[in-house]
């Protein structure tokens, strides 16, 4: 198996440029213009990987990639580039991927559960306020010290309901929650409904190591999210992708440097991850790159402009691929000169000129040799992919889609007791105690010794139904201690007391 992916050939004469595998996990950025060929260097980096046996994951945010999965009749100009370079052997060969999509529309779905977002991504999510922040934070305390199952959106408008509606215990008991906050977070919800990503919350939740399979020849899996309509949520977009980044950091071994990565990501429009990201969000990202190469995982981040990228982020890019960039404007120049000083100088050609005068299918590249140092920058002419290029047909999707031994672990939706059906029921049984209670004496019947004799069962749920009184004049509160002291004790012996936050939680623990 090839130590090294072929991008393509430069220099005078012609030699080829080489990404080594051993250094592929040193991550690495993608940039240039609109149309100056951007998604193909993508799919010609993809396929190289899938050939090295290294699963891939791939925003397709305009379904090009899609055709990856077929093979084709290379058109007259990937020939003619085939030949200038020297690909004796090109011939078209197909890709294996696995499509997915958030919506389930163009592949698998894609799921998590609220617990596994954490508050901190969920906020993102939802643009909210520090004060808001502050009460989504409470409602998965109290869903973690109430042993309550966060899993789809109804279970966290249940426990905001709860909060809404006792919102002085609450406040009490954790610091203020105002009545304003919860109804904020309440509307955030339902913009989150009408948006669709409500279908992303629940179960069955993706299993990772569902992305890092290969095939029965070796190649690694090309994972295709189709994100053409997820992009038009960009809040979604990338929040999504930072959940697949946390939840690779948290669940992955530290590997060191390996010969080859686990797994390597693309992320296309990737400026969307840190725009309007505040800058405790800034430093996690910063984090997360820096040290998840050392679990094997390496990321590739794909956009117009160099400058899209913070510096602390741009500072870990090794492997770089500069396509032509336009410079009509002061500031356009100025990118320019920005992205040509990021790179080791060659001393055949000025880099600063040579952005702005590759063609299409030409880039500027650089990448890390066997000791970690830059390679010279070189114009290089990338080699044509062997699987199609564009989109493929709906049918073939369809076909790719039904193949899949994956469909059958996510296709069907499960809806498991969470905290909705659990307080919704405990909610009943209360209820109808109650009736039973404000009965005329004579049908009443006889009170036992435990809704006599209250027992305090410490919960917030059993501080909240304390504070009710029977229009008899005995206490409600042994009636909903006895109810909530069951519901904790049922939901505490299948859960932690504590749950997983995700990278975002366990990254300000450290």
């Amino acid at each position: 198996m090839s130590e090294s992916i072929l991008i393509g050939a430069g220099g005078e004469p012609l030699a080829s440029i080489e990404l080594l595998l051993k250094r592929a996990n040193r991550h690495g950025l993608v940039a240039g213009a609109t149309g100056t060929g951007k998604t193909v260097t993508l799919q010609v980096l993809a396929e190289g990987f899938s050939r090295a046996g290294v699963p891939v994951f791939a925003a397709d945010i305009k379904g090009d990639l899609s055709g990856m999965s077929q093979s084709w009749e290379p058109s007259p100009p990937f020939k003619a580039r085939a030949e200038q370079i020297g690909l004796t052997d090109y011939k078209s060969e197909s890709t294996p991927v696995v499509y997915w999509d958030l919506y389930g529309q163009k592949g698998h779905p894609i799921r998590t559960t609220i617990t596994e977002m954490g508050p901190t991504l969920l906020a993102r999510l939802m643009e909210v306020s520090d004060a808001q922040e502050g009460a989504l934070a409470v409602a998965f305390k109290m869903a973690d010290e109430e042993g309550l199952f966060l899993l789809d959106m109804k279970d966290l408008k249940a426990i905001l309901d709860y909060m809404a509606e006792n919102d002085s215990v609450v406040s009490k008991k954790y610091g203020l929650v105002t009545p304003q906050s919860i109804a904020a977070l309440q509307r955030k919800i339902m913009q989150l409904d009408q948006a669709g990503a409500d279908g992303f919350f629940g179960e069955p939740a993706l299993d990772l190591r569902d992305f890092m399979r290969t095939d029965l020849s070796g190649k690694g899996i090309v994972n295709i999210l189709a994100a053409d309509r997820l992009v038009q949520s960009p809040t979604l977009y990338s929040t999504f992708l930072l959940w697949m980044l946390s939840e690779l950091f948290e669940q992955l071994p530290e590997v060191g440097d390996m010969d080859r990565p686990k797994m390597v990501f693309f992320f296309d429009e990737a400026h969307l991850l840190f725009r309007d990201a505040p800058k405790a969000l800034l430093n996690t990202i910063e984090q997360v790159v820096r040290l998840i190469r050392s679990k094997g995982v390496g990321i590739y981040f794909v956009t117009q402009n160099p400058q899209d990228i913070p510096e602390t982020v741009l500072a870990q890019l090794g492997n770089r691929v500069q396509h032509a960039l336009r410079a009509y404007t002061p500031s356009e120049t100025k990118a320019v000169r920005i992205a040509a000083e990021s790179f080791r100088p060659n001393p055949g050609f000025k880099t600063e000129d040579m952005i702005t005068a590759l063609g299409v299918g030409e880039a500027l590249v650089s990448t890390l040799d066997a000791k970690g140092i830059p390679t010279m920058v070189e114009r290089t002419f990338i080699r044509p992919p062997l699987s199609q290029v564009g989109p493929c047909s709906p049918e073939a999707r369809a076909r790719v889609i039904s193949a899949s031994p994956i469909g059958p672990r996510y296709d069907a939706v499960v809806d498991r007791e969470s905290a909705f059906e659990i307080l919704e029921r405990k909610a009943a049984e209360l209820e109808a105690q109650q009736a039973e209670m404000e009965q005329p004496e004579p049908t009443r019947s006889k009170p036992t010794q435990q809704e006599e004799e209250p027992q305090d069962n410490g919960g917030i749920m059993g501080a909240i139904f304390g504070t009710q009184r029977g229009r008899s004049g005995r206490s409600r509160q042994s009636l909903a201690e006895t109810a909530m002291k069951t519901m904790v004790r049922q939901a505490s012996s299948t859960i932690g007391r504590e749950l997983m936050r995700g990278l975002m939680g366990s990254l300000r623990r450290r």
